[in-house]
């Protein structure tokens, strides 16, 4: 019998990933760690800035009205959900990353962008680019407090996670729960997410893109 397939994030994502799950042929388990907020962001004049960095389909739900106005930006995404979120606003997508937020902002400097605006959430995380001028938080990824009894519920199962932040917060909760790691797998969307999870999972997969699709199609290698 195939291992359940956890689902950590926040909605609307965590119903997308619901949805591949169930396509794939497998049952999905939801735990939400986290549930997300807008926060406030100030006015940006466009001609301060030569592009649009946008790393999570999030920045664009909760940017607000204001995104309008940087329109004219070309934008940098990461991720096909991303670049459809944006494509969807009305932006105009100049580049889809398929190797995380530092390749891509490479590929930017490479490409001449000396003045991204990158729009993202509260706990962004990245060393200073010279590609991007200014980083705006415009929503933020706030935790949520799942009892011992539903984080216990993991065991067994194959844990998805979308973030650095996901997998440090998914490792807080088993620890406390007093749930061993080697009693769950893990499927990363990124090297730097299994990095932060830390080592003793029974197995552990990182899928080839950050995308949903590649991450569901990592964590079904270990489900079986």
């Amino acid at each position: 019998m195939s291992r359940p397939l956890a689902v950590l994030r926040p909605e609307p994502g965590a119903t997308a990933t619901v949805e591949w799950i169930v396509a794939a042929g497998y049952q999905p388990l939801r735990l939400p760690l986290f549930h997300v907020e807008q926060r406030p962001w100030p006015e940006v004049s466009v001609s301060d800035h030569d592009a649009l960095v946008l790393t999570s389909a999030n920045a664009v739900r909760h940017a607000g009205i204001k995104l309008g106005a940087l329109a004219f930006l070309p934008v940098w995404a990461v991720g096909t959900a991303t670049a459809t979120a944006a494509t969807a606003a009305g932006l105009t997508v100049a580049e889809v990353g398929t190797e995380g937020a530092q390749t891509l902002l490479d590929r930017a400097w490479a490409a001449g962008v000396r003045r991204a605006l990158w729009l993202g959430g509260e706990s962004l995380r990245l060393d200073a680019h010279p590609a991007v001028a200014r980083i705006l938080p415009v929503y933020a990824s706030v935790a949520t407090t799942p009892d011992a009894a539903a984080v216990r519920g993991l065991a067994g199962s194959v844990a998805l996670v979308h973030s650095p932040r996901a997998a440090e917060e998914l490792r807080r909760l088993i620890e406390a729960a007093d749930v061993a790691p080697a009693r769950l797998r893990l499927a990363a969307i990124s090297a730097a997410a299994a990095d932060a999870a830390g080592s003793g999972w029974d197995a552990t997969a990182i899928a080839d893109a950050p995308s949903d699709a590649a991450l569901v199609a990592a964590a079904t290698r270990l489900a079986d």
